[in-house]
């Protein structure tokens, strides 16, 4: 199982730059790389380069950032830094770029004790621009006092140029955290953090607590850059086919040459330790209608080993996935069954990001009163793990797991090389070893020996847990008054601001504002940027093809790709007509199905068999519109798993029982997983509000977008609370039982298919194992297709949310891909967001984000933001846009600009499996290449005459359809914009 290899000569086997020392190199076959480890001679800066056969070549520069208090001072540096710098000082360098590349991948980072600038990008001239870019913005930043104020935190008067009316807040990274801690996880954790670490950098709230941010001064900020923003402090790594020494050239020649070494070393020292454990009680706000009984949190959290430590490191992750990682694993049983409370706490796991490793467990929607009795069950639960172990066979399918992450080629979500470097960069930043990180192999291989000692994990059991005193129980409970009591605070303290200013001081207040608006409406001189152009689009995109058979009874398709030792695999059930009764329980089905039992298999035991076999296993439903009639859809249940190729017979087998033999009469088991999805979709309105109001004001326009926004959008959150409550009579829940009985019956009938992903010496030996298993006849009926009646019609939706930020969206009826003007409408959306959208919503007017897109797959277009202040200015702005887009004589480069990201979107590689998956599913919707190939060279040839035609054609003020998000607070004030007898109000 030896897959490193280390050299140990004092050289390298490459050339090198003459600024930089050689420290080592190591091959890691089980991820395809070879990581080589340099240090910069003058300043000590570390790098790390994973060379790997990849043109999608990644950068990313990390600083340790430790701020001491909760102003959020790393979070608005991470943004004043992207604003301008010595070289490109243009007001908006970061954004700028993103439509002047075609990168894969564009962000930066701020952690609980890092700030990281990565990017990443398939093409070589693309990638030198950005590191020009980032390396002059991390190392040579402007920091201009505009931008602090318009990123960070400002006071203005709610009327312009009216010192007679009320000073407001307004701040980007303000809104954003006003958004973001109107989520409970995010003030149940920062709440943990404040007393499981009293005396580090975590006991603060390092993107910044709205009541503090205020607090920041811009000299702090300035001083905090000084101090942080260094070589000697700062950690870069690299991915992909470009080597070592071109990109020392580059760091040298870009920043590193003018630095020398700093007398610092910033680092978070070790937490100091309770004697004995802590008791403490928080308030959360609680806005929503009804009671507030059951609806506490407890959660427990232990500090555990170094994070930087691999022996640690695994060990505890070893230990929190035995005792969390299904529901058999025997705290999360508890946490799932127990009566005391509604589900497990979305904070249960182990945090590893930190200096020290963090477990938490715990319970939400808990009476208050049942809090002790909930402590009791984990402590008890944890004893009895601690006295007499788990069983074997369970310990050994954690392990598996591990050993199939390490091994999984991803890239589906985030470059693969950023992966693997995100899954460095932490130990990086805590002066650890992060090739041994990237290296588990040898480490697993150590736990398969350790773990055949019965006593093991009752060891760590007893050690991490039961003997650890630094341990902090934390109950909060909601507050309907709390909300109010902030919003408060803030206006007493806004009035005293106003109280003490003199004449000259409220001046210099409007002054500001209005040089901020100046400064924002300027139009600066692009052309000092690097840029890539349309010359420099690929002529054409990579595809893969399958092979098409059949194994067994079964149509199947199969592709060959580099999946490192892993099986992939589908199975796909045309979804036939049903009644919309069983249409709205398709969530709750795909959810059930791989959480039940299987044929005389308990749901418990099917757990284990599922954690012993594979490495995921779960079905979900695609649905999409014809590619010339949105109105025309079809659908599949997909069923899917991954497993390693040694466990491709079983995994073939479990695949085909969990689809023939899932278990309906596990009632008990039922209600729980309604439960579970109750809390989670209610959690998900502060993180996703502006694609939730996206689909509600698209709900209209087509059958997908409808059953989009009332499945899994926010009428499905109605939805789920309406099921949840349905279930707690045993009525009911027969009732519930039997429908999804009936679905899965009507679902088994129809026509199946088969995906294959795997390498090609392991193909033929999956093909049989299926072809072995689906060899007898199918019971198939010719029941016909998922067809939902046609929809078109306007919707005007108000939703009240427990949120202290809107999330506003407005919709138009389009037309589908293959239709002409679907092209020049996906490049509207960039155009609009490029030229008018992101200064008016973000810059102007505070939200964290906003823009617009086309989306032919529901023939919609849609404006949105996204964690605003505002309400009816923005949805001013969205209709401010459009006259922008038709009364302006626009150049050709910001038509060019938008072009460029749509090609950067379709462009977008992904992981070799996703691909194959890709391909397989888009041909089923009649998204062939040939098809998206045209498509794309549409969008290559778009005018700004057709922008302009498009705009008038379909963006017409009588078509719009509109959904709000706010609080309850802020609803009276949509009043007065739009007619609330205009409006479908809901209550969340």
């Amino acid at each position: 199982m030896n897959s490193a290899t280390q050299t140990n000569d004092p050289t390298p086997s490459h050339s090198q730059h003459p600024a930089f020392e050689w420290v080592r190199s190591q091959v890691i076959d089980s991820l395809k790389i070879t990581v080589e480890e340099y240090r910069h001679k003058t300043t000590g800066a570390a790098h790390y380069h994973m060379a790997a056969d990849n043109d999608e070549n990644v950068f990313l520069v990390a600083l340790r950032t430790v701020p001491m208090d909760s102003t959020g001072v790393a979070h608005i540096l991470e943004h004043t830094a992207l604003c301008g710098s010595e070289r490109y000082p243009v007001r908006d360098p970061f954004f700028m770029m993103i439509r002047r590349s075609l990168n894969t991948f564009m962000n930066a980072f701020t952690s609980s004790d890092w700030t990281a600038y990565p990017f990443a990008s398939q093409n070589r001239k693309d990638f030198d621009n950005l590191l020009d870019v980032y390396l002059d913005a991390v190392f040579f930043s402007r920091l201009d006092e505009m931008d602090f104020a318009q990123e960070g935190h400002r006071v203005e008067f709610a009327e312009p140029n009216n010192t007679d009316s009320d000073l407001v807040y307004k701040g980007v990274v303000f809104n954003e955290m006003k958004g973001a801690m109107s989520s409970v996880p995010s003030t149940l954790w920062q709440a943990l953090c404040k007393h499981l670490y009293p005396t580090t950098t975590y006991h603060y709230n390092s993107g910044g607590e709205p009541e503090d941010i205020p607090n920041l001064s811009y000299t702090q900020l300035k001083d905090f850059y000084q101090s942080h923003y260094h070589p000697t402090n700062a950690i870069f790594m690299t991915y992909g086919d470009i080597s070592a020494e071109e990109h020392h050239q580059k760091f040298e020649q870009l920043a590193l040459s003018r630095f020398k070494k700093l007398d610092v070393n910033i680092s978070v020292p070790k937490e100091k330790r309770y004697l004995a454990p802590v008791r403490v009680h928080e308030k959360y706000a609680f806005d929503e209608e009804g009671s507030t009984e059951e609806k506490t949190h407890l959660v427990m959290g232990w500090l555990w080993g170094q994070s930087a430590n691999l022996q640690d490191l695994l060990q505890g992750q070893l230990l929190a996935s035995v005792l969390l990682d299904n529901s058999n694993s025997p705290l999360q049983r508890v946490l799932e069954t127990t009566e005391l409370g509604n589900s497990p706490s979305p904070l249960c796991g182990l945090e590893d990001s930190m200096r020290e490793l963090t477990f938490v467990c715990g319970i939400e929607g808990a009476h208050a009163d049942n809090c002790e009795a909930i402590e009791q069950l984990i402590l008890d639960t944890i004893k009895e793990v601690a006295e007499h172990g788990v069983p074997q066979e369970q310990v050994e399918s954690v392990l598996h797991q591990l050993e199939l992450h390490q091994r999984e080629v991803g890239g589906d979500g985030y470059p693969y090389g950023l992966q693997i470097i995100l899954a460095a960069i932490g130990n990086a930043a805590h002066r650890g070893d992060p090739i041994a990180v990237l290296n588990m192999d040898p480490v697993l291989e150590q736990l398969h020996k350790d773990i055949k000692d019965p006593n093991f994990i009752k060891n760590l059991a007893q050690k991490l847990l039961v003997d650890n005193p630094h341990r902090v129980t934390l109950t909060m409970a909601p507050d309907t008054e709390l909300s109010a009591q902030k919003d408060a605070r803030e206006a007493a303290q806004l009035e005293h601001i106003k109280s003490s200013l003199s004449e000259e001081d409220k001046q210099h207040i409007v002054e500001q504002a209005n040089a901020l608006k100046q400064r924002q409406e300027q139009q600066d001189d692009e052309s000092i940027l690097p840029k890539v152009g349309l010359e420099d689009v690929p002529t054409d995109t990579h595809t893969v093809e399958g092979t098409q058979l059949t194994l067994g009874q079964l149509p199947a398709q199969c592709f060959v790709q580099g999946t490192n030792g892993l099986v992939y695999q589908q199975i796909l059930v045309e979804l036939p007509p049903l009644p919309p009764k069983l249409v709205e329980l398709l969530p709750y089905y795909t959810n059930a199905l791989t959480e039940l039992g299987v044929g005389e298999k308990d749901y418990l035991a099917t757990q284990d068999w599922q954690a012993k076999v594979c490495g995921s296993i779960n079905a979900f439903t695609t649905i999409r519109g014809a590619v010339n009639d949105e109105q025309n859809i079809k659908g599949y249940l997909v069923l899917s798993a991954k497993a390693l190729v040694r466990n491709q017979q079983q995994q073939s087998e479990l695949m085909q029982k969990t689809l023939l033999s899932v278990r309906f009469d596990e009632l008990p088991r039922l209600r729980e997983l309604v439960g579970q999805q109750r809390a989670r979709r209610e959690q998900s309105v502060t993180n996703n509000g502006h694609s939730l109001a996206m689909s509600a004001a698209s709900s209209g326009m087509s059958p997908v977008a409808y059953l989009s926004h009332s499945l899994s959008g926010l009428g499905g959150i109605q939805a789920a609370k309406a099921l949840d409550d349905s279930l707690q009579t045993e009525q009911g829940l027969n009732k519930y039982a039997e429908k999804l009985q009936q679905l899965h019956q009507l679902i088994l009938k129809s026509s199946k298919q088969v995906l294959l992903v795997a390498e090609e010496d392991k193909l033929v030996d999956c093909q049989q194992s299926i072809a072995s298993l689906w060899n007898d006849s199918e019971n198939t009926e010719n029941l016909g297709h998922f067809s939902p009646d046609p929809i078109r019609e306007t919707r005007k939706q108000l939703w009240v949310a427990n949120t202290q930020v809107n999330f506003c969206a407005k919709s138009y009826p389009t037309v589908p891909v293959e239709h002409t003007d679907a092209a020049p409408l996906t490049v509207l959306g960039g155009f609009l967001r490029n030229g008018y959208l992101h200064r008016a919503i973000r810059e102007q007017g505070g939200a964290y984000g906003g823009g617009a897109s086309h989306d032919a797959s529901i023939a919609a277009f849609r404006f949105y933001s996204y964690r605003d202040p505002r309400l009816e200015e923005t949805i001013d702005d969205f209709d401010r846009s459009i006259d922008w887009l038709l009364e302006t004589d626009h150049g050709e480069e910001p038509l060019e600009q938008a072009i460029l990201g749509v090609i950067s979107g379709l462009d977008k590689p992904v992981s070799p499996a996703g691909e194959a998956k890709q391909e397989f599913h888009n041909s089923l919707f009649g998204r062939t290449h040939q098809q998206r190939r045209e498509f794309r060279e549409q969008v290559l040839k778009v005018s700004m005459d057709d922008l302009k035609r498009v705009t008038e054609i379909y963006l017409k003020p009588d078509c719009a359809s509109m959904a709000v998000i706010t609080s309850s607070a802020k609803y009276e004030k949509l009043a007065d914009f739009v007619s609330i007898n205009e409006l479908e109000v809901n209550i969340l």
